[in-house]
């Protein structure tokens, strides 16, 4: 008995093999997809979930301004504030959200040394996420203003 040709048995009635191997093959190919794409398909499920308190979404991420204006001055959520009142208001802070990013504006004139002082405030009270301001350049004049993504190119532009 061979495989990929026909033989006759002996006996009245002929008897001839199939070749199953490319039905196999076909076979474990479908099963493969299925398993790549379970994934794909279980996403487009709808649901009706159960309701818990616990399930709630995360609160949106909290956070104070701390501004140095080019003489040195700091302000904590746009009041001026000295040294003392500044570390009391970032330990106020942290104490109502440990999670509280800083946002540190300091004017580009201010001296590297103080924007670091304030710094170490935010750190000393607790508060690691500190996050720097800045502003985009102003376009040139004469130049068109960055395209949104998506939108048309302006008349005379390549794309």
């Amino acid at each position: 008995m061979a495989f990929g040709r026909l033989e006759r048995t002996k006996g009245s009635e002929p008897m001839y093999d199939i070749n199953v191997t490319p039905m196999v093959d076909v076979m474990l190919v479908l099963v493969v997809i299925f398993i790549l794409t379970a994934p794909l398909l279980a996403s487009s499920i709808r649901l009706d979930l159960p309701k818990t308190d616990g399930a709630k979404p995360g609160d949106p991420p909290q956070f104070v301004t701390v501004a140095v204006d080019q003489a040195g001055q700091a302000f904590f959520n746009d009041k001026p504030v000295d040294a003392a009142e500044l570390s009391v208001a970032l330990q106020q802070a942290k104490l109502d959200n440990p999670d509280t990013e800083v946002q540190l504006r300091a004017d580009q004139g201010v001296p590297y040394g103080r924007v670091v002082e304030v710094m170490g405030e935010a750190q000393k009270a607790g508060l690691n996420r500190i996050g720097f301001v800045a502003e985009a350049p102003a376009p040139a004049p004469g130049a068109a203003p960055p395209a949104a993504a998506g939108a048309p190119p302006a008349a005379g532009t390549a794309r």
